[in-house]
Protein backbone atom coordinates (compact mmCIF):
# COMPACT_ATOMS: atom_id res chain seq x y z
CA UNK A 1 0.00 0.00 0.00
CA UNK A 2 2.18 2.73 -1.29
CA UNK A 3 -0.16 5.08 -2.76
CA UNK A 4 -0.93 8.14 -0.57
CA UNK A 5 -4.35 8.54 0.94
CA UNK A 6 -7.24 6.42 3.14
CA UNK A 7 -7.59 2.52 1.79
CA UNK A 8 -10.62 0.27 2.42
CA UNK A 9 -9.43 -3.13 3.13
CA UNK A 10 -11.10 -6.23 3.83
CA UNK A 11 -10.16 -7.90 7.48
CA UNK A 12 -12.15 -11.11 8.11
CA UNK A 13 -15.35 -10.24 8.05
CA UNK A 14 -15.08 -6.62 9.09
CA UNK A 15 -13.79 -4.05 6.70
CA UNK A 16 -10.84 -1.39 8.00
CA UNK A 17 -10.01 1.84 7.32
CA UNK A 18 -5.93 2.44 7.20
CA UNK A 19 -3.88 5.47 6.11
CA UNK A 20 -1.20 4.50 3.46
CA UNK A 21 1.74 3.25 5.15
CA UNK A 22 0.36 2.79 8.53
CA UNK A 23 1.18 -0.38 10.20
CA UNK A 24 -2.63 -0.22 12.02
CA UNK A 25 -5.92 0.56 10.65
CA UNK A 26 -7.80 3.87 11.65
CA UNK A 27 -11.06 1.98 12.68
CA UNK A 28 -12.70 -1.54 11.76
CA UNK A 29 -16.45 -2.04 10.55
CA UNK A 30 -18.87 -4.47 10.91
CA UNK A 31 -19.93 -3.15 6.88
CA UNK A 32 -17.90 -2.03 3.91
CA UNK A 33 -20.42 1.19 3.64
CA UNK A 34 -19.62 2.16 7.25
CA UNK A 35 -15.91 2.10 6.36
CA UNK A 36 -16.29 3.86 2.73
CA UNK A 37 -18.03 6.57 4.72
CA UNK A 38 -15.48 7.24 7.30
CA UNK A 39 -12.53 6.84 4.94
CA UNK A 40 -14.34 9.31 2.49
CA UNK A 41 -14.67 11.96 5.75
CA UNK A 42 -10.75 11.34 6.67
CA UNK A 43 -9.54 11.94 2.85
CA UNK A 44 -11.72 14.81 2.10
CA UNK A 45 -10.24 16.50 5.59
CA UNK A 46 -6.80 15.11 4.45
CA UNK A 47 -7.08 15.96 1.04
CA UNK A 48 -5.88 12.73 -0.09
CA UNK A 49 -7.07 9.78 -2.12
CA UNK A 50 -9.39 7.47 -1.44
CA UNK A 51 -9.08 3.52 -2.39
CA UNK A 52 -11.48 0.94 -1.93
CA UNK A 53 -10.49 -2.50 -2.41
CA UNK A 54 -12.45 -5.50 -3.08
CA UNK A 55 -12.91 -8.36 -1.20
CA UNK A 56 -9.71 -10.04 -3.24
CA UNK A 57 -7.86 -7.00 -2.04
CA UNK A 58 -7.58 -5.59 -5.21
CA UNK A 59 -8.36 -1.73 -5.73
CA UNK A 60 -12.01 -1.61 -7.68
CA UNK A 61 -12.69 2.28 -6.65
CA UNK A 62 -10.71 5.42 -5.98
CA UNK A 63 -11.76 9.21 -5.67
CA UNK A 64 -9.25 12.11 -5.35
CA UNK A 65 -9.91 14.74 -2.69
CA UNK A 66 -7.00 16.79 -3.31
CA UNK A 67 -4.69 18.41 -5.75
CA UNK A 68 -5.48 16.22 -8.64
CA UNK A 69 -2.10 16.42 -10.87
CA UNK A 70 -4.39 15.22 -13.89
CA UNK A 71 -7.95 17.90 -13.62
CA UNK A 72 -10.44 17.09 -16.19
CA UNK A 73 -9.98 19.41 -19.19
CA UNK A 74 -12.28 22.24 -19.07
CA UNK A 75 -11.56 22.95 -14.72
Amino acid sequence: MATKGQHVIPTGDKWSVRRAGASRASGTYKTRKEAISRARELAQSQKTELYIHGTDGRIRERSSYGCDPHPPKGS
